[in-house]
Order: structure tokens, then C-alpha cells, then sequence
């Protein structure tokens, strides 16, 4: 569990053979697709999705990507992807653990760092825009 979450959700993924290397390896490019399926997961649970930030007159980029990697992840595993908001006033910033389904054991760590642009003038917003704090039920 990831501490300080303010919202956070989870996603099951079973490691595919495509995204696997002839070791048997998820090759690690593949992990931030595993960070993102759990991040529209948490994203569709604030009600607060892609289409709905671009309704509210937003874009939400990825400024800023972090990965930890403790130990692979296999063909035919299962892992549970966690993303935890833990920053929204200035910026959205999304931790994420990747644990072993069956074991629990943590085999990758990371954050990514998204900030609010407008659709309009697309100029960055130096702080979050009002309606992520009240999707969050902060505001």
C-alpha cells in the first residue's frame, strides 16, 4: 500500500508473451503501458478520465517518469499495479508499486508528474486547476 494516497486504485495485468523477451522477461519499456492502465483506472474512479480533463478545458501531460526496477516480471505472471495520487495542488503525481499477485513481493517502484495545460492557450498551469480537487473531494 502505498502511504500518503489520497485516491488510488488497482489493476491486475497477466504479463503477456509479447511483451516479453526471449528470457522469458517483461522487456522494461512495457512497464510504464502496466503504469498506465492502472493510472486510467484511478483516473476513471475520481471521475476524472482523459475525455473528461479535455471537457474541463485541460491536458494532463507527463512531464516527469520514474522506474525502480527490484526484479522482473515473467511471462504468465500475474502483478497488481497500484497507483496512489499523492500530489495535486501544483502538479499530479502518481506513485505506483508493482507487486507479484500470488507472493506480494514488490518487483518495481516508480511516480509519474503530469501538469495541467490549457486547451485554449496551451499554457502550463503553475497550479492545479480547481475541479482535480473537487473530483478528489478536497475542494
Amino acid at each position: 500500500m502505498i502511504k500518503n494516497a489520497i485516491a488510488s486504485a488497482t489493476a491486475d495485468i497477466e504479463i503477456p508473451f509479447h511483451d516479453v523477451d526471449m528470457m522469458r522477461i517483461a522487456w522494461h519499456g512495457h512497464y510504464v503501458k502496466y503504469f498506465e492502465v492502472a493510472r486510467c483506472k484511478l483516473l476513471d474512479n475520481i471521475d476524472y478520465n482523459y475525455l473528461q480533463m479535455a471537457a474541463s478545458g485541460y491536458g494532463w501531460p507527463v512531464i516527469d517518469m520514474a522506474l525502480r526496477f527490484v526484479k522482473p516480471a515473467t511471462f504468465g505472471q500475474t502483478v497488481v499495479v497500484e497507483a496512489a495520487i499523492v500530489e495535486y495542488e501544483y502538479r499530479l503525481k502518481i506513485q505506483y508499486v508493482i507487486t507479484d499477485k500470488k507472493s506480494g513481493e514488490r518487483l518495481t517502484k516508480g511516480h509519474t508528474v503530469q501538469v495541467a495545460v490549457g486547451l485554449k492557450d496551451n499554457e502550463m498551469c503553475l497550479v492545479s486547476p480547481k475541479v482535480l480537487g473537487e473530483k478528489l473531494g478536497l475542494e
